[in-house]
This record gives C-alpha cells, sequence and structure tokens, in this order.
C-alpha cells in the first residue's frame, strides 16, 4: 500500500455514499475510500506514531469498514462512524505492542499552516513545536492518546469523541485531563533535557 498524502481530505460527508456502499455499490466504497484515506492515515498515524503501522492500520479499517457495511444503518454519523473504525484499527495496533514507540523513534505529522506563509524562523519553530508534541502524544497510554488526537487534532465535539469511543462525555473529559497533564508533563522533561544539553 502506497502512504496516503498527508494532505487535508475533506470533512467526512457522505450519507448518499456511505448508503450505497451498504448496499454493496463498490464504486460508491472506492470514492469513500479515496476521500477519506488522508484522514484516517493522519489519526493512525498520531495514534500509533509509526508510518508503516499506520499504513497498516488504515489498511485494517478500511476492511473493517466494508465488513461492517451489511451492518450500518445510518444511526451514527457517517463522520462518526468512520473515525470509529480509524481510531479502533489504530488502537488494536498499539494493544499488539508491547511498548509504546521510544522518542527518538516516533514519527511526525507536521500540519501546516494555511495562512500565509511563514518566515523561515517561525517555520522552523512551528515543526520544531509540532515535532516534540507528537513524540511526546507517543508516549501517553493508548486512551489518553487517542482523546487528545480526536479533540486536539482532529477538532472533534467531546459528544462526538464520546460517540466515537463509545463511552460518555464525562469519561471524554476525565481522560483529556489527564492526558493533557500527562502531555504536558512530558514536554516539560523534554524541554528541560534539551536545556541541560544546550
Amino acid at each position: 500500500m502506497h502512504r496516503p498524502d498527508t494532505v487535508e481530505s475533506p470533512p467526512f460527508t457522505g450519507h448518499a455514499e456511505l448508503a450505497a456502499a451498504a448496499r454493496g455499490d463498490r464504486c460508491a466504497f472506492e470514492s469513500l475510500v479515496r476521500q477519506h484515506t488522508p484522514r484516517m492515515y493522519r489519526v493512525a498515524l498520531r495514534i500509533v506514531g509509526e508510518s508503516t503501522e499506520a499504513e497498516d492500520a488504515v489498511q485494517d479499517a478500511w476492511i473493517a469498514a466494508w465488513r461492517a457495511l451489511p451492518s450500518y444503518r445510518g444511526e451514527a454519523a457517517p463522520a462518526t462512524w468512520l473515525y470509529r473504525v480509524a481510531t479502533n484499527a489504530a488502537l488494536s495496533r498499539l494493544r499488539g505492542r508491547k511498548s509504546t514507540v521510544p522518542l527518538d523513534r516516533a514519527e511526525v505529522w507536521v500540519t501546516e499552516p494555511t495562512d500565509a506563509a511563514p518566515g523561515p524562523e517561525a517555520s522552523a519553530l512551528h515543526a520544531d513545536d509540532a515535532a516534540r508534541v507528537h513524540r511526546a502524544l507517543s508516549t501517553l497510554e493508548s486512551s489518553q492518546r487517542a482523546v487528545l488526537v480526536l479533540r486536539e487534532f482532529e477538532g472533534l465535539s467531546y459528544e462526538e469523541i464520546a460517540e466515537v469511543l463509545e463511552t460518555s462525555t464525562s469519561a471524554v473529559r476525565s481522560r483529556l485531563h489527564r492526558g493533557r497533564a500527562s502531555l504536558l508533563a512530558v514536554l516539560r522533561t523534554s524541554a528541560d533535557e534539551d536545556g541541560s544539553h544546550g
């Protein structure tokens, strides 16, 4: 599988396409794959931290989606359903690991700014900060990592995240609070270590 281009994909939409795919329309399903693989890859990469494993997770996700389509009745929005499949596939990959990815092996996906292009110094700082955050993210436990990715990087609401993760909004808020605290602690430690080597 070729690595999907890490570019912005359109927001998850497509009630009609998903419904058609659920009826066995392969063209509709292939259209969903083309449209939404970049977003699913981005979510998977931020959760698993490695590009090869993220690619495998996306493949797993689409296989699971195809198999689950006959039971899709539209109770969940297409966005929620696709996020759930992608997140579950990535979390399954994490559960299959013996440990988290070491900081020096974690890969990053840097979101390019959409406003006017910054100067070279600002671009370097942006990339460096993004790298720090993503590497720190890779050290967190899976439940915290998933909720942080969905909230802080994908911009989902508490209610949407609760539906994706099939839990309560109070559980989402709790995991997010713990995850932010853990992430901040890792970032502070990383900054202190960099300062001591400076």
